[in-house]
């Protein structure tokens, strides 16, 4: 049986933009061992998915670790992997090469890659674009859409409203500058004429009670849903209006209305959001983007 292993260790949007790649994948190697070679955050979510035999969690131990990386190293050279296909690209990811060894094919930017994605407009096209011109590189050249039914959750316990908005207020805490004023949110949320429900993380706690003292009615899930119950809220939703972040990529790909409010901090050229319905506001800076712009747009989206 052919061997194949699949690197992709983060974030949550990219990891959400390589669905198409998964599939495509499996598609091209249906008798195939697929393992996936992900981090921790990514476990459960991957395991639900259609795509893979098996998922490693270990992918990213801290190089100072060095008993951690013996083993990850140990355990991809004993596995005997035919092919592997590199989407994480990174510098880390292409050292595994190494680790898997020399006898394996190998998709992806690593020195001596039997299938180099050598493109070099690489780092000029979207994810989704740049993904795909590596999987041709190594021969797949179908890429049928990703069946993501399995995307979805019971949320029957929430207490979600009809007709509802998802608001996703966070972003990454390292780039402040991908954040619209939790203030302009809150304000936003007040004049949207909709029931309000904000998602995120622990980390969004803060940001949701402070739409929270405009919009008293607003449902805060943060911190409250695993990745699979955020997916199944926005299936639920009217819409959904967020950062550039992980959720906002989630919520598009489980077919949400979505609008992705971006700034200077990230190109959308590079990394919007796709789905069956996503529009991009940029403005630049982000924090000076007018309410009212997205409320028009918001209403564009939804249809009036």
């Amino acid at each position: 049986m052919t061997r194949i292993l699949v690197i992709k260790l983060a974030a949550l949007g990219d990891f959400v933009q390589a669905f198409g790649p998964f599939a495509a994948i499996r598609a091209h190697h249906p008798g195939a061992r697929i393992t996936l070679l992900t981090t921790p955050p990514f476990r459960a979510l991957a395991e639900a998915a259609p795509w893979f035999d098996e998922i490693w969690s270990e992918g990213r131990p801290d190089w100072t670790n060095l008993p951690a990386v013996l083993r990850l190293a140990l355990r991809l050279r004993q596995a005997g992997f035919d092919r592997v296909y590199d989407l994480q690209t990174s510098s880390r990811s292409s050292r595994y090469r190494w680790f898997v060894g020399g006898a394996a094919e190998w998709s992806g930017i690593a020195r001596g890659a039997s299938h180099p994605d050598a493109d070099p407009r690489r780092d000029f096209l979207h994810t989704v674009e740049r993904q795909r011109g590596q999987l041709r590189a190594a021969g797949i050249t179908e890429f049928p859409a990703p069946a993501l039914d399995w995307l979805d959750a019971d949320v029957t316990g929430f207490g979600l409203p009809e007709g509802f908005a998802l608001i996703l207020p966070g972003a990454s805490p390292l780039r402040p500058a991908k954040r619209w004023p939790v203030a302009r949110f809150a304000e936003m949320a007040a004049r949207l004429g909709r029931p309000v429900v904000i998602g995120g993380g622990p980390a969004e706690a803060p940001l949701a009670q402070e739409i929270q003292a405009l919009v008293p009615e607003a449902l805060d899930l943060t911190g409250r849903t695993d990745l699979r119950q955020l997916a199944a809220v926005a299936r639920r939703a009217g819409l959904t209006i967020g950062n550039d972040s992980g959720p906002t990529h989630m919520a598009a790909a489980a077919g949400c209305p979505t609008l992705a409010l971006f700034g200077d901090d990230s190109d959308p050229a590079l990394c919007a959001p796709r789905g069956q319905a996503v529009r991009v506001l940029r403005h630049q800076p982000l924090a000076e983007l007018p309410v009212a712009a997205v409320l028009q747009e918001v209403s564009s989206l939804a249809g009036g």
